[in-house]
């Protein structure tokens, strides 16, 4: 009898399936880590960008583009990590 529990489309998956499917979800989980360590960079970065904002000449704000390269990843790899993620979570 199938598990009722998980979504209809993984009820009758073959052994490969499952496997390509853990897969899947790893490299998901793999990415909203990334996405959580640049996290914690963006909010140390942030400590800096208003200074940077404020005081550095022209166009010269490096803080700032730092920022917002991390700001960037996170939104990437974030989103494409839940994508991957979806579904329901084997339980180990």
């Amino acid at each position: 009898m199938a598990n009722s529990l998980l979504p209809p489309e993984e009820r009758n998956l073959t052994p490969d399936q499952v496997e390509a499917l853990d897969k899947r979800r790893d490299l998901g989980h793999t990415f909203l880590v990334i996405a959580g360590q640049f996290g914690v960079i963006a909010t140390i970065l942030l400590l800096w960008v208003g200074q940077d904002l404020s005081y550095s000449p022209g166009w010269a704000h490096p803080m700032a583009y730092y920022f917002a390269l991390a700001v960037g990843i996170i939104i990437v790899f974030g989103l494409t990590g839940l994508v991957l993620r979806r579904g329901t979570p084997r339980v180990d």
